[in-house]
């Protein structure tokens, strides 16, 4: 068996932490108005630094995949497992949002849209998968000069994608292999990061320094768009805008070059990392119950931004997996999370 990239896996641990923020941070951001203006920028810094994660999962995934070959068997399993997942959560949050939700969901809207929001990633990750065992070969068969070419090409793609939201409109017809959406992207984007990571940027100063300068800019901007809406604006927390896409991959660039490429934490460490990193699918699948039940229970100006995202951020975590770990100590359990 390959032997894991801990590198890797501290982005994987740190990225589903931080989408948990995401969500308690987006409580919080949306009650503008009833929040102070300290804790609404609180609440909107952790918010976009946050963001970088849901990046970082579709970059792992490209910087874990794309440079394989693997069989058809393999991907047919893997997207198997997907939809699998996909259905017995529909079902879940089904059930969850009829009974304590009062929410009602018509299961013939199951392929349109997802029962739950967050399971949204679950349907960006399948057509993914279908198309994978192709993108693996092509990438096999690129030299440096077509990757350039290839990354020049559907990075336009994806900032005229983004822009064009602002006017209403879209391409005729989406660039393939990237389509309307900047997900597969992040996938190419995670391949190239990784199989270069010694060779493009070398140093910290200028990605760490392209990463303060993104999110500053876009911490600005969405400020000020709010203060002109008077609601909190959600336009530039995207995942297709392009300054959360360059921060995203810094980031990334950052992490996995972290000492030197070979971060190797202690074997006690590595067990910690083992333990949450297995579990961190399905604490992503189970954590918005509990929050769902904060949520209704507990309005945003009840107590204080500054205390209540740490919290609750950390204790969802720590619930969540808790939860999961005794689940996937059976077989059923680790089929579906």
């Amino acid at each position: 068996m390959k032997e894991k990239n801990y590198n890797l896996e501290l982005i994987r641990m740190i990225s589903f932490i931080f989408v948990i923020v995401i969500h308690v941070s987006n409580y919080y951001c949306r009650a503008y108005g009833d929040i102070t203006i300290g804790e609404y920028n609180f609440s909107l810094l952790l918010n976009l630094l946050a963001r970088i994660s849901v990046p970082c999962f579709f970059m792992i995934t490209g910087a874990l995949l794309l440079g394989r070959q693997e069989s058809l068997h393999k991907h047919a399993k893997r997207i198997f497992r997907f939809l699998i997942v996909l259905l017995v959560w529909s079902v879940i949050y089904m059930i969850w949002n009829a009974v304590y939700m009062k929410d009602p969901y018509q299961i013939k809207d199951l392929l349109y849209k997802p029962v739950e929001q967050h399971l949204w990633y679950l349907y960006a990750m399948i057509p993914i998968y279908l198309v994978l065992p192709f993108f693996q070969v092509m990438c096999k068969g690129m030299n440096l000069r077509m990757e350039r070419a290839f990354l020049a090409v559907i990075t336009a793609a994806v900032l005229f994608n983004y822009i064009s939201t602002f006017f209403d409109e879209k391409m005729y017809y989406s660039v393939p292999m990237v389509g309307d959406r900047i997900y597969s992207y992040y996938v190419f984007i995670g391949y190239y990061i990784y199989k270069y990571r010694k060779h493009v940027m070398k140093g910290k100063m200028i990605p760490a320094g392209i990463f303060v300068v993104c999110m500053a800019l876009n911490y600005g901007l969405t400020y000020a768009a709010t203060l002109q809406d008077g609601e909190h604006y959600e336009r530039l927390l995207e995942y297709g805008n392009p300054l959360l896409a360059l921060a995203a991959s810094m980031a990334f660039l950052m992490l996995v070059r972290l000492k030197k490429s070979e971060f190797n934490p202690s074997e006690q460490a590595k067990k910690w990392i083992d333990r949450f990193c297995g579990c961190s699918f399905g604490i992503y699948l189970i954590h918005i119950m509990f929050l769902d039940v904060y949520k209704r229970n507990i309005k945003p100006e009840t107590f204080s931004a500054w205390i209540m995202i740490p919290v609750v951020s950390v204790g969802l975590v720590l619930l969540s997996f808790g939860c999961v770990w005794l689940i996937r100590k059976t077989k059923t359990g680790r089929k579906i999370m």
